[in-house]
């Protein structure tokens, strides 16, 4: 007996590649390179999109740095390899940080999951989905943030030995990028439309030492500074041991690189900067940023500490709030300690209570809050050159050079009383202030 076939053949849609990011700065670049492979394979490619389709393939790109970011990421891939299974995405594979350190465990563990990669494996991702890694898109990505800024990654991997961290163990060792090929992808960037570049790396201030047998952050501050479109330069993720301070010069020189610097120091504490292995002391320190102050007069510094690292006494974390209130860090962000395997603090015990940890950090940030307020009335009636980032209901949200997005102060402009464009550069006048927020005017 013959079947009867439908009149009407069903349409077989093509695959689309759904991306979902986790984690840091670094991801979001990593993921928009993964983007721009996918798009110029031809290949159909979304990010993050909530529109969840039976066909797509959706590639995680994972964080594995501390407990609250793996648990995150452990529970998307749980929601994805879910949805899979109800047939609601056809494919689900997993990268990035979390199966380049826990690869053998998640394969145990979420079986279902179609392949896992690690940070290095892009042509073998690529492959998997049907694409081919192609040499001649080096420095093309897509981007997922707003097109007129864009985190720029200098360099992969790190070489310091910090007792804390994990990402050696997921990045592997610092691998520098050439100046011509940043300097093509700036351009690239600059010719979409963007018009600032965020330099990231696990350590920007080691760049160039394994390419050019030398630290030479500042030339490549200078060759991305003649790249026609790049109004703002800034830079993230500093060291302080050996830190370079020609680059404070060219900071100087060049005026569309931002005052501002992103320098994680961690602690104060002699005992604690020993025991974290950071090569490094607490006068070091001090006299750092007193010398960075004194060649940059205008910078805005921003750092973040650790509270509750394995052998912290209440004596350690007191000298680390009083230097904190003594500083006046522009910015600062603060965390507790993650106990995390295979690193050398592992081999400490974890002592310090959760509780405590968290105190710890919720004191500091008190102290900032206030630091912050006294820093942002002295804005009030001041004028800044702000770019607009985004519109959120009835206000422009937008930052000046002394901050970074999503993690610094944000000028909150009144669109009623206000017309920009986003990606716009305008002069504003500040009216009033907050703690983590100015408010003002656009005057042209």
């Amino acid at each position: 007996m013959k079947t009867k076939h439908s009149k009407f053949e069903p349409i077989v849609t093509k695959p689309r590649v759904n991306v979902v990011t986790l984690g840091c700065s670094k991801n979001i670049h990593d993921s928009e390179v993964l983007m721009g492979q996918l798009k110029g394979n031809q290949i159909d490619v979304v990010h993050e999109s909530n529109n969840i389709q039976a066909n797509d393939i959706v590639v995680i790109n994972t964080c594995g740095f501390i407990d609250n970011a793996k648990q995150e990421s452990i529970d998307t891939i749980l929601q994805f390899s879910e949805l899979k299974d109800q047939g609601k995405v056809n494919k689900v594979i997993v990268t990035g940080c979390l199966s380049e350190r826990y690869k053998p465990e998640l394969q145990t563990e979420i079986p279902n999951v179609d392949a896992y990669f690690g940070t290095n494996d892009l042509p073998e991702l690529l492959s998997t989905i049907g694409a081919d890694y192609r040499h001649e898109l080096l420095g093309e990505r897509l981007l997922t943030t707003p097109s007129h800024f864009s985190y720029f990654k200098i360099a992969e991997g790190c070489n310091r030995p910090c007792s804390f961290c994990a990402i050696p163990l997921m990045r592997g060792k610092h691998i520098s990028k050439s100046i011509d090929d940043l300097v093509k992808e700036a351009k690239f960037l600059a010719s979409n439309g963007t018009k600032e570049l965020i330099l990231i790396a696990q350590d920007l201030t080691y760049y160039g030492l394994d390419i050019y047998g030398k630290r030479n952050l500042s030339d490549l501050m200078r060759h991305l500074s003649d790249v026609d479109g790049i109004e703002w330069i800034r830079l993230q993720y500093a060291y302080p041991s050996g830190f370079p301070m020609d680059i404070l010069d060219t900071m100087n020189e060049r005026s569309n690189i931002c005052n501002y610097l992103d320098m994680p120091l961690q602690h104060i504490s002699d005992n604690m900067l020993t025991s974290m292995r950071r090569g490094t002391s607490k006068q070091k320190q001090i006299d750092l940023v007193n010398k960075i102050r004194d060649k940059v007069p205008d910078i805005a510094l921003r750092t973040t500490l650790i509270c509750g690292y394995p052998g912290e006494t209440e004596q350690d974390f007191q000298e680390m709030l009083e230097w904190v209130e003594e500083t006046h860090f522009d910015r600062l962000g603060c965390f507790t300690y993650s106990h995390e395997e295979k690193t050398h603090a592992h081999t400490l015990e974890d002592d310090v209570p959760e509780e405590v940890k968290q105190d710890r950090v919720d004191a500091i940030m008190e102290v900032q809050q206030g630091i912050s307020y006294d820093i942002n009335q002295t804005k009030v009636g001041k004028e800044f050159k702000v770019l607009v980032d985004r519109v959120d209901g009835d206000y422009f949200i937008g930052r000046t050079e002394y901050d970074s997005p999503e993690v610094d102060n944000e000028v909150i402009l009144n669109a009623k009383e206000n017309y920009a464009r986003i990606g716009d550069f305008v002069q504003v006048r500040v009216d009033r202030a907050e703690d983590f927020d100015l408010f003002g005017t656009i005057v042209k």
